[in-house]
């Protein structure tokens, strides 16, 4: 291979870190037979699995591809194709019960597509474990419509024919179909409800971002997505960390810096409601009249679990990192100390490497000595870490 995709080339990082061999020939088996049935029928996507079968799995089987569904965690739940493509995949060990999680089977698109949380294709020898190497993959995630949290991974698997664009065109529309339906069935019994001014709910991405973007569900099939000006980010990520709301003086106190005029802020506020509508902006104290979900609330929640792991996944930077407003700037340092204090302390090697290949974990000197000692003697990591470590030294001057 004469080069390789940065997203791949972190892929096989933290498929390194994380101790998986490239001689491997087959991935884990995590759900044996006997609690992979129950295990499945339980599942949210069951419920949609016959629509994707239809929609993609008789399309895999016309050009000896397989098609393939896992749950959040990468254990495949489904794996569908002809008889002799389903026993060329056996040999790989993707099967049904099998997990292609990158920490445990290497670098593929499944297991891609989970750690980043958006489609993902691997060709061929961008695959981490050699048995896998004369196959490619295109795969995209499924959410939950009414919570947006992640179900599993939708993903065809073939030879070159997946590697052309339109493969991962129909892979995403049957994941979007499929998130559809699973929308259509929950919204059906909560119909009357969803006509109620309550039911209106906002997205907020702010990790990672100068801007914030925002997303308004208005409850009746509407949605609209506005990316915010850096103030009114800031204005509206306060007010959804404080659900109980913000009076005028304490609002002003969290943006500015210094002393701002108060006929400033009345300003901002009153673009933000002409933007938002008046019925999601309250006053007296300001607050946010509708459902929120946030990026870095989920961080927040995930932590709170203890599930380190899709913490990291949804971890993707500082919170609005530009931004010098006092609340903003403590909400930001409080969430990367409570991150990277977890990181520290877990052991998984294969995480702290996704931290320290991002662009805010790069110079965390503490966190590659924690890394060297996660990966053990034998790893083929040291010596990449070793020279980072003395590169650091170099600059501090030690």
């Amino acid at each position: 291979m004469t080069g390789m995709r940065s997203e791949v080339a972190d892929s096989w990082h933290r498929s390194a870190a994380a101790g998986v061999s490239a001689n491997k020939v087959e991935a884990p088996i995590t759900l044996p037979d006997d609690t992979l049935r129950d295990y499945r029928e339980a599942h949210p996507l069951s419920r949609v699995f016959p629509l994707l079968d239809d929609v993609l799995g008789q399309a895999a089987r016309d050009c000896d591809a397989v098609m393939a569904v896992s749950d959040a965690s990468g254990q495949l739940l489904w794996v569908c194709g002809t008889p002799a493509t389903l026993r060329r995949a056996e040999a790989i060990g993707f099967v049904e019960g099998s997990n292609w999680d990158e920490r445990v089977a290497g670098t593929n698109a499944p297991g891609l597509a989970l750690a980043l949380g958006q489609p993902a294709s691997v060709i061929r020898s961008e695959h981490f474990r050699r048995s896998v190497q004369h196959w490619s993959c295109a795969a995209t995630p499924i959410h939950d419509p009414g919570s947006a949290s992640l179900l599993g991974v939708l993903d065809i698997t073939g030879g070159d024919e997946i590697v052309v664009p339109q493969t991962m065109a129909m892979v995403r529309a049957a994941a979007r179909l499929a998130e559809s339906e699973l929308a259509r069935e929950l919204l059906t019994p909560r119909a009357p409800e969803a006509r109620r001014p309550g039911a209106m709910h906002l997205t907020i991405e702010s990790l990672g971002r100068t801007d914030s973007l925002l997303t308004v569900d208005d409850g009746r099939g509407h949605v609209s997505t506005v990316r915010l000006s850096p103030r009114h980010s800031e204005i509206l990520l306060l007010l959804a960390s404080t659900p109980h709301g913000l009076s005028g003086d304490e609002l002003a106190v969290l943006l500015y810096a210094e002393d701002g005029p108060s006929s400033t802020l009345r300003a901002e506020l009153n673009r933000l409601r002409n933007l938002l509508g008046e019925e999601l902006l309250a006053s007296r104290p300001y607050r946010l009249v509708a459902g929120v979900t946030g990026d870095w609330l989920a961080v927040e929640g995930h932590l709170a679990a203890a599930d380190l792991r899709a913490a990291m996944r949804g971890y993707r930077g500082p919170v609005l990192p530009r931004s010098s407003a006092p609340g903003v700037m403590r909400l930001r340092d409080n969430l990367e100390a409570q991150l990277r204090h977890a990181l520290l302390h877990s052991g998984q090697p294969d995480l702290m490497s996704t931290w320290t290949r991002s662009s805010w974990g790069s110079d965390d000197y503490e966190m590659w000595q924690a890394q060297r000692l996660a990966v053990g003697t034998g790893s083929p990591m040291l010596p990449l870490i070793d020279g980072q470590l003395a590169r650091l030294d170099r600059e501090y001057g030690v």
